[in-house]
């Protein structure tokens, strides 16, 4: 494995298949109000996760350097 393969995400088929469902469930939303709400309540959760996925990673890089100075 090389070094930052860890960071890429990757879907098993039954995955990907579960997101196409949700993300074509979204075409039955008719009601402008509702799909706006959608949209607001998904920006909030990816802004908290983009942030705490740079929080840890920052973490992990932290660690690894405080590794590497004790080998």
């Amino acid at each position: 494995m090389k070094e930052m393969d860890w960071m890429t995400a990757e879907q098993t088929l039954e995955e990907e298949l579960a997101l196409e469902r949700m993300v074509r469930s979204l075409d039955e939303i008719s009601e402008f109000s509702a799909m706006k709400k959608i949209c607001e309540t998904l920006v909030r959760q990816n802004w908290n996760q983009r942030k705490l996925l740079s929080q840890a990673v920052g973490r992990i890089a932290e660690m690894d350097a405080q590794l590497a100075c004790l080998e």
